[in-house]
């Protein structure tokens, strides 16, 4: 089997980094990244917020540390949680093999990378790995000053948690590529997912605090069949309430990429309830806007059929 989507050292220019789809190598490179490194921690509270680097359980981000030398992993990659909740990879016996790119010792890099909005189009960003482009409705500006490297919008400005402290945003957006699970189905994920979204966003920081006094209760308030970037996907909505502030809505949509082996891209919405939110229209005219990179008549959105989600 050919590795999995991940940074491996260019074979064409060792002191670099390049993009593995999972079938050919692409156009992205970066220099490599010393071992160790995470995004920040302590920036931001649990609710849409920015610097505690989220905690990813059930949905693992792109590729896991691969420490091999002119081999490649056989099998699945099986994800799993350790006794602390916090992700954690297992890999199966290797074989031998003369082709596909040797894997590096430093960690791939697990999140996708956002652009900000060009001369030419300003109201987009752009998710560079996954191959599509995201509007930025009114409101809502390119990540600044964000820890994690998998979010493709904030609402502008922040503000105090309510809770036990840290720095909060009314809403974000987080896209991801969904690798190391063996699921595929959309709907499957998005229902894995949105339990660890509603908790990362809104429960419990990974320094133990919580910024909105947890969560007190949820309830799915929608869920089904979405059309994004002309692929089938599904999305599920809940209503979050929190012991301290307004609470909030979350969502997860997952649907196959347009590009590479088509891995299953994790869309995840953080919007704050109350009148200092986002309004909710902005999830479904996001949604409707997502496209792939270079298309932009390809569109998508909530009821639009176009094919079996499972």
């Amino acid at each position: 089997m050919t590795p999995p989507p991940g940074w491996y050292r260019d074979p064409s220019a060792p002191h670099q980094e390049r993009w593995w789809d999972g079938t050919a190598w692409t156009e992205h490179r970066r220099a490599p990244e010393p071992v160790g490194y995470g995004p920040a921690v302590g920036a931001a509270g649990p609710g849409p917020r920015t610097g505690t680097g989220g905690r990813g359980k059930a949905v693992a981000l792109t590729a896991a540390a691969a420490v091999l030398v002119a081999a490649i992993v056989t099998g699945v990659f099986v994800l799993g949680e350790d006794d602390g909740g916090s992700p954690r990879t297992r890999t199966p016996p290797v074989t031998e093999t003369a082709t596909g790119p040797a894997p590096v010792s430093d960690p791939p890099s697990p999140s996708p990378t956002a652009s900000g909005p060009s001369a030419d189009d300003p109201a987009l960003v752009e998710d560079q790995l996954n191959g599509i482009t995201f509007p930025l409705p009114d409101g809502w500006v390119p990540p600044k000053y964000v820890a994690e490297d998998d979010v493709m919008m904030t609402t502008d400005g922040t503000y105090d948690c309510p809770a036990d402290g840290g720095v909060c945003r009314h809403g974000l957006v987080v896209s991801r590529t969904v690798t190391a699970n063996a699921e595929s189905s959309p709907k499957a994920l998005a229902r894995q997912d949105i339990e660890d979204a509603a908790d990362d966003a809104y429960d419990r920081d990974l320094v133990g605090n919580k910024p909105f006094g947890g969560i007190v209760s949820h309830e799915e308030v929608a869920s089904g069949p979405v059309a994004v970037a002309g692929r089938a996907g599904y999305y599920v909505r809940w209503r979050v309430r929190t012991a301290e502030g307004p609470g909030g809505h979350v969502q997860s949509m997952v649907f196959p990429s347009t590009v590479g082996t088509e891995s299953p891209i994790l869309v995840r919405y953080v919007f704050d309830a109350g009148e200092d939110g986002p309004p909710l229209a902005d999830m479904d005219r996001i949604t409707k806007g997502i496209r792939p990179i270079g298309d932009a008549d390809t569109g998508g959105g909530v009821g639009s059929g176009i094919g079996p989600t499972d």
